[in-house]
């Protein structure tokens, strides 16, 4: 592997696998779901072993990483682990009940072999998504 000083944003999420794909990595930076040491992360930023990255989750958590080192192509899990230090806290149990209750009001699937949504259906399920989201 090369070794590199500074290296793009999108690319370091990618191999660190904090994202799945770098294209998801790109989308959660230009919706601004990306901060590096307190600035907004674009995708093409230059970062640098020591920058503080937090990544905004779903349902209002956040994720806190210290880069510690560099890689600009894909490495085994157990590596990319050690490409930083994760400083997310722990979560308070209020956090963990309001998961649970989130995850239990979640609409129900859609019965197999139903067919499509008739279109009284289809925007009772276009309201739902809007009040779940």
């Amino acid at each position: 592997m090369a070794i590199v000083d500074t290296l793009r944003l999108d690319i370091w999420l990618d191999v660190a696998c904090l994202f799945k794909t770098r294209s998801q990595a790109q989308n959660a930076c230009r919706r601004g779901r990306v901060t590096v040491n307190g600035q907004p992360g674009k995708s093409h930023r230059a970062i640098r072993a020591g920058d503080k990255i937090v990544i905004s989750l779903a349902g209002g958590m956040k994720r806190i990483v210290t880069v510690v080192d560099l890689e600009d192509q894909h490495v085994a899990r157990g590596r990319a682990r050690e490409l930083y230090e994760d400083h997310t806290p722990a979560p308070t149990p209020e956090e963990i009940e309001m998961r649970r209750l989130l995850r239990l009001s979640a609409p129900t699937p859609r019965p197999r072999g139903a067919g499509s949504p008739k279109k009284r259906e289809r925007r009772q399920l276009v309201r739902a998504k809007e009040d779940w989201s």
